[in-house]
């Protein structure tokens, strides 16, 4: 298997490579040459495998040759080791619960994935440096999934002030050691880290100084294992015709995974990419004009994204094809007073508890099964986080407090070591070359 650069301008890359450097040589997203289907056999015998079996499934097409297979496996096993129920929160709707993980986010599934797989092909004595910029969730779980890996170093950039006190606690938590993580508060948005990490990535003598990569879902190594809880969901499902998904959406990485699972050919009806305000790619399907913008903050923040990088990839799937990528998918966008009402409305009547995140994916698969009539069609939307990481907004909402897992706990009680920079690119320079 081959991977190719969404702008056409390098060379093709084998999965390590793609893994190790992130982007293209060009600036592009490296994507899989071909998505190898799975046949029906496969499909009709999802119901009896496990969450594992489909994992391996579904990444052998992209690691063959590269991986032996009884590593590939010991990755997968030992990355995914919790729980991705599927919950009934009423009728023909269900929540793809993806907070199980150690961070309670979704992110952990890619993140411990992709952390493995770099561990198992990393060979040099030079450690690898992770630049990753994170609006939330991302940062805690790539900081969790790297945590003590050997020749590995963490470098974690989030915006100051636009993440919760939650996420916070949870991505500085290992400030405070002599460990191999280290997370910055950026005095800027989230499209501020992400630029910063861009503009890192295509400086020249930085690269040739340090092995760095990425671990946003610009990285392959995060986005394929996100395809595998699409099969899963599917699994559990047991529905008779094509199931209908809706993906909160930021940086659009969990949309264009579940896209490549379609392609693979995992029956979905149709993929709804759910917004807040942040709703350029909406935008670009009912308009067909893609205009990026500054990012707006509120109260789901990991969404908080005003230029999605990923977008690029779902453009490359479809060849610029805007109508075949309408077919597909249905933008929704929400507000703040949406996702208000919505939790309040939910847990007083299905007494099911969702984060501002979750919230926007129910509301944008109830919208549209509104559209197409719900009796009879099974429609999955993914809950994204654990509501208690949002817990100062979803307390006040149901006037209740929320019960805090352990791992979170743990992460709040620890001295909170915040280290601040400006958003420059002369400043990230400086920690990666001195911290």
């Amino acid at each position: 298997m081959k991977f190719l650069s969404t702008r056409g301008g390098a060379p093709p890359a084998s999965f390590t490579t793609a893994l190790f450097d992130g982007l293209a040589p060009d600036g592009g997203l490296y994507v899989p040459e071909k998505i190898e289907p799975w046949t029906a056999s496969e499909l009709s015998r999802l119901p009896r495998r496990t969450l594992t079996e489909i994992g391996l499934r579904a990444l052998r097409p992209f690691t063959r040759g590269e991986i032996d297979p009884a590593v590939l496996e010991a990755v997968v096993v030992e990355a995914l080791n919790f729980d991705i129920p599927l919950v009934e929160v009423e009728p023909w709707i269900f929540a793809l619960e993806l907070f199980h993980g150690p961070t309670l986010a979704f992110k952990d599934v890619g993140a411990r994935v992709m952390a493995r797989l770099m561990a198992s092909l990393h060979q040099a004595e030079e450690p690898l440096t992770v630049l990753v910029a994170t609006s939330g969730d991302t940062g805690s779980a790539v900081a969790h999934a790297f945590h003590r890996v050997p020749h590995t170093r963490v470098v974690i950039l989030y915006p100051d002030g636009r993440v919760s006190p939650t996420q916070e606690a949870q991505l500085t938590m290992f400030n405070g050691e002599r460990t191999n993580v280290r997370a910055y508060a950026v005095s800027g948005s989230f499209d501020d880290c992400h630029r910063l990490t861009r503009e890192a990535f295509g400086d020249a003598a930085l690269r040739t100084r340090m092995r760095l990569t990425s671990a946003n879902s610009v990285n392959v190594g995060r986005l394929l294992p996100q395809s595998v809880y699409y099969f899963h969901a599917v699994a559990q499902a047991h529905a008779a015709t094509p199931v209908t998904f809706c993906t909160p959406s930021g940086n659009f990485g969990n949309l264009t995974a579940g896209l490549m699972a379609k392609r693979a050919g995992l029956p979905v009806e149709r993929f709804v990419a759910a917004t807040n305000v942040n709703d350029v790619v909406p935008a670009y399907l009912e308009t067909g004009r893609y205009q990026p913008r500054a990012s707006m903050a509120t109260l789901a923040n990991a969404m908080d994204v005003g230029h999605p990088s990923n977008f690029e990839r779902m453009t490359w799937l479809y060849g610029g094809d805007l109508d075949a990528m309408r077919r597909d998918i249905v933008g929704s966008r929400h507000t703040d007073d949406d996702v208000r009402a919505t939790i309040r409305d939910v847990f007083e009547t299905r007494g099911y508890l969702l984060d501002p995140h979750s919230a926007i994916g129910y509301m944008g698969l109830k919208r549209q099964m509104g559209r197409v009539g719900q009796v009879g069609r099974v429609g999955i939307f993914l809950a994204t986080a654990h509501p208690a990481k949002f817990a100062e907004i979803v307390e006040p909402i149901i006037g209740r407090p929320v019960e805090k897992p352990a791992p979170l706990a743990d992460a709040l009680a620890r001295p909170r070591y915040i280290i601040r920079i400006d958003a420059s690119l002369d400043a990230v320079r400086g920690l990666l070359t001195t911290d």
